[in-house]
């Protein structure tokens, strides 16, 4: 049985300099991405590296790797316990996140036609059933309304109920509705695996593949593995498996608006829908302040400054890290699943390396982001 994640955990847009800076950024980025596993000579950032270098003695043993960019360029990276640029990671429910960009994808390629289409309008199983009427944006921002919370094992649709389910896409369209949908977030991957199942049936391509063509190989990623369940449909709710390096290569496209390497593979307006803070959930997430579209927010205070962060978040401290005013990513990868010192050790982790960067870090931004930021 796979512990439930309580949190199981977004971009504005990219500070851009020159046209020169941006295109020296992405050939260093493709140099890193062709470069594949070997660790290639960039500009090190001392005292970022002196930061990771504070959890080698960390005697839980499993937190697994941190890699931290900065403009597209790597100034940072150690692996713990093991683990190497080599390593395949599962990181849990961060790959709700990247569910999230692939329906936005397919959203802007006309596959889906609106996010406030009825679910049933891709999946005709579904009419009849108690999701029947859910539209694609309730699933993205967990308002559901359908009986499932991955904190109580008693809930009929919670997370451990499908992934031992003979057959979990029959058991999604069976779990019943506990209220109207839209009206009250609650946290669970049901919601994710059936959106994952909608973009799926709306680009007529398993999940996994689409992915594979529109998102994974356009950013270099070519080792990957994602689960697959008893049903046959790629895990739209979670285990994804990447190493940290690629994990951070889809944080800097998110930071670069949805572009790599000249190519736009999802436009500024859905990924900035995606990111977009909708519901406050700070009451009931001790680690984040809003949620998107399967992504989270949080304003973290460094060094009397507010720094605005937005990640994808999973089990055991997984995490993808968005730093906009900063021009940073910081990727983490842990196997403390169902551990919660996991998600605090990750926090704990960003805002040391947050503190690290330094306020100097974004005094050259454009004056007219800074001010959208602040």
């Amino acid at each position: 049985m796979r512990a439930a994640a309580a949190h199981d955990p977004p971009a504005h847009e990219r500070p851009l300099g020159s046209c020169r800076m941006i295109a020296a950024r992405r050939i260093r980025w493709c140099l890193l991405a062709c470069l594949s596993f070997a660790v290639p000579a960039f500009a090190a950032d001392p005292a970022v590296e002196r930061v990771l270098a504070r959890w080698d003695g960390d005697t839980r043993a499993d937190l697994k790797a941190v890699v931290v960019l900065r403009d597209g360029e790597l100034i940072a990276e150690r692996y713990y316990n093991g683990d190497d640029a080599r390593s395949l990671h599962d990181m849990r429910s961060a790959g709700k996140s990247v569910t999230a960009l692939l329906a936005g994808i397919a959203l802007d390629q006309g596959r889906i036609g609106s996010l406030d289409d009825p679910i049933e309008r891709y999946l005709p199983a579904a009419r009849g059933k108690p999701v029947a009427g859910t539209s694609v944006r309730d699933l993205l921002t967990m308002r559901s309304g359908l009986d499932a919370d991955d904190t109580q094992e008693q809930s009929p649709g919670n997370e451990d109920r499908l992934d031992e389910a003979a057959d979990p896409a029959a058991f999604a369209l069976g779990v019943p509705r506990r209220e109207v949908a839209g009206t009250r977030y609650q946290y669970n991957s049901l919601n994710a695996y059936l959106a994952g199942w909608v973009v799926a049936a709306a680009v007529a391509q398993p999940l996994d593949e689409f992915a594979r063509a529109n998102l994974f190989q356009p950013l270099g990623i070519e080792h990957w593995q994602w689960q697959r369940d008893a049903s046959g449909h790629a895990k739209g709710q979670g285990n994804l498996s990447l190493s940290a390096r690629d994990m951070a290569a889809i944080g800097e496209w998110v930071l670069d608006g949805g572009e790599h390497a000249g190519r736009r593979l999802i436009s500024r307006k859905t990924l900035d829908d995606i990111l977009a803070p909708r519901i406050a959930i700070a009451a009931v997430d001790p680690f984040a302040d809003h949620y998107g579209y399967f992504w989270y927010l949080r304003t973290q205070r460094i060094a009397g400054r507010d720094v605005p962060v937005a990640f994808a978040s999973g089990n055991g401290g997984n995490k993808i890290y968005v730093v906009p005013s900063l021009r940073a990513v910081i990727a983490i990868t842990s196997s403390a699943y169902g551990r919660g010192y996991g998600q605090r050790r990750s926090q704990d982790i960003l805002r040391a390396v947050l503190a690290a960067m330094g306020p100097a870090a974004s005094r050259d931004l454009p004056a007219a982001v800074s001010a959208r930021e602040g």
